[in-house]
């Protein structure tokens, strides 16, 4: 009972944490909707090792440096609003400015840079840190079984926002790209506002 209690935890825990995952996968389909199976593997897994890899070092901090880490806190909305919006702003500019110089580049299919998936799975799991509060009470054992649940549950529900993505990234081609980015920028503002406002 006590490990499908972990188990069922573990899993919630990793729906909610992978939305904002889930949500940049649709925007990465909808910007590189000719991406093969493995690019979309590869793509979900780094996700998902963030998502995993957070709530460990929150839990890691927890149990040193516990004053320090809630300091840190509050700077994760920030954090993630800053990244995000930097990261949305440059596709949608990059977008626009390719298509004013050149009309043939609009056939020509973005590329998600590793650099880039990179600052994402950052951004979209900083707030996973927080987690190392709620797991705190947990041995090592049981942290590193929950932190696994999340990145699995983040990894297949990345997939799932892929493949979506991609089915409407080959019907709206022309403009997918900024699609994309407004979806990162609004992310970053709903990361926000419920980390400042706890909404």
């Amino acid at each position: 009972m006590e490990y499908f209690q972990l188990l069922f935890n573990s899993v919630l825990l990793g729906l909610g944490l992978s939305m904002d995952a889930f949500s940049i996968s649709i925007a990465n389909g909808l910007v590189e909707p000719g991406m093969k199976r493995t690019r979309m593997f590869q793509i979900a897994s780094v996700y998902a090792v963030f998502q995993g890899l957070m709530p460990l070092i929150g839990w890691v901090l927890v149990k040193t440096v516990s004053v320090l880490f809630s300091s840190f806190e509050k700077l994760i909305p920030w954090i993630a609003l800053i990244l995000l919006l930097f990261i949305g702003g440059k596709m949608i500019i990059e977008s626009i400015s390719k298509k004013s110089d050149n009309k043939e580049e609009e056939s020509k299919e973005t590329k998600i840079t590793w650099k880039l998936l990179f600052v994402q799975g950052i951004a979209t799991s900083i707030d996973a840190l927080s987690v190392g509060f709620t797991i705190s009470d947990y041995s090592l054992l049981k942290a590193l079984a929950a932190v696994l649940v999340i990145a699995v549950v983040t990894l297949a529900m990345c997939m799932g926002g892929l493949v979506f993505g991609k089915k409407i990234g080959n019907k709206f081609s022309s403009v997918a790209t900024i699609i994309g980015g407004v979806i990162l920028i609004l992310i970053g503002v709903e990361i926000f506002v419920k980390g400042i406002f706890g909404l």
